[in-house]
């Protein structure tokens, strides 16, 4: 099973998180094949961390509560909220696997929060700046809760444009970068 982690951080946390970044690294170590996706979302700055996104395998919701609870910065107050939602990846592949690299325009997080009919099950046309893409789901899979992607885009409403606009409750946009330990 996937699933979609995104950890919002909670105002004025930052000196924590950065005390916190080893811990964070080595937890994350510890599911390096279950990955899919990881990085942090960032303020307009471009810098500044405002939450961390995980996409990931496991083998049951337990298994993905534990892992998005027992994560050291989660642990120690640097998050505000956690969204953790059952996901499908419709692209088949990780996001080391993204033909766009690493590096190179604009990456954004975008959440289409459901509301009513299932909608955006398929993968748009133009995938090719897709680096995630799939539904959230409840834990069981039978319920449709929105739809989580990774792009890469000239700007946020180009980003949010991977969704059909007037078909959710709500679709935020996060400036987002592939994460992992520096090389």
């Amino acid at each position: 099973m996937e699933f979609l982690c995104y950890h919002r951080d909670r105002t004025g946390s930052l000196a924590l998180r950065d005390d916190l970044v080893e811990e964070h690294w080595s937890y994350m170590d510890r599911y390096a094949k279950e990955l899919i996706a990881r990085g942090p979302t960032l303020a307009d700055d471009g810098e500044t961390p405002t939450g961390s996104v995980h996409i990931l395998e496991l083998p049951d919701p337990a298994a993905a509560r534990a892992f998005a609870f027992d994560e050291p910065n989660y642990q120690a107050g640097v998050y505000r909220d956690v969204l953790l939602r059952r996901w499908r990846n419709m692209l088949g592949r990780t996001m080391w696997d993204f033909p766009g690299g690493r590096t190179g325009g604009h990456r954004y997080l975008v959440l289409g929060l459901g509301a009513g009919q299932p909608v955006d099950l398929s993968v748009p046309p133009d995938r090719d700046e897709l680096i995630a893409y799939g539904p959230l789901l409840s834990d069981d899979g039978a319920a449709w809760l929105g739809t989580a992607a990774l792009v890469r885009a000239a700007d946020q409403e180009t980003a949010r444009a991977v969704l059909t606009q007037d078909r959710y409750a709500e679709i935020e946009v996060h400036t987002w970068q592939f994460g992992g330990r520096p090389s």
